[in-house]
């Protein structure tokens, strides 16, 4: 009598191993996107932590003139005199670099200052919860 393995059984191992390897994989990929949020309300929360401090200084949010995206350009660095290049990051800072989403080009956060510089909103999107906003008084 031979010793080995039958054609079926390599067939149900191979089977099960594929199977087990796809879900792993896909919880994986949630785990990350799960990750990835958490990074983007950590983000927002140390952004709002910052424009209340310059607020405390100037007695109003930074205004860009226009909506924009944060971490980029001109909004890369937050002082007392605004928003501001890296290169331009001197005096008081609030913050030193203004953090972009973890998936750039993908999302972003998008920063308006409203009512004569008394309020703000930040637009942020979760992977897993869609567009949120957040503003000095809530964070959706």
């Amino acid at each position: 009598m031979k010793k080995g393995f039958t054609l079926v059984e390599l067939l149900v191992v191979i089977a099960i191993i594929a199977l087990l390897s796809t879900l792993s994989v896909v919880a994986l990929n949630s785990a990350r996107a799960k990750a990835r949020d958490a990074r983007r309300l950590s983000d927002i929360k140390q952004i709002r932590t910052a424009l209340e401090m310059y607020f405390d200084s100037n007695m109003a949010y930074p205004d860009p003139t226009a909506s924009t995206t944060l971490g980029t350009g001109t909004m890369a660095c937050l002082t007392s005199t605004g928003w501001t290049t890296t290169a331009g990051c001197t005096g008081t800072i609030f913050m030193q670099k203004v953090p972009t989403d973890p998936i750039p080009g993908t999302y972003s956060y998008i920063y308006n200052v409203g009512g004569s510089g008394a309020t703000y909103t930040i637009a942020y999107n979760l992977e897993n919860g869609g567009p949120k906003t957040a503003t000095p008084y809530s964070m959706e």
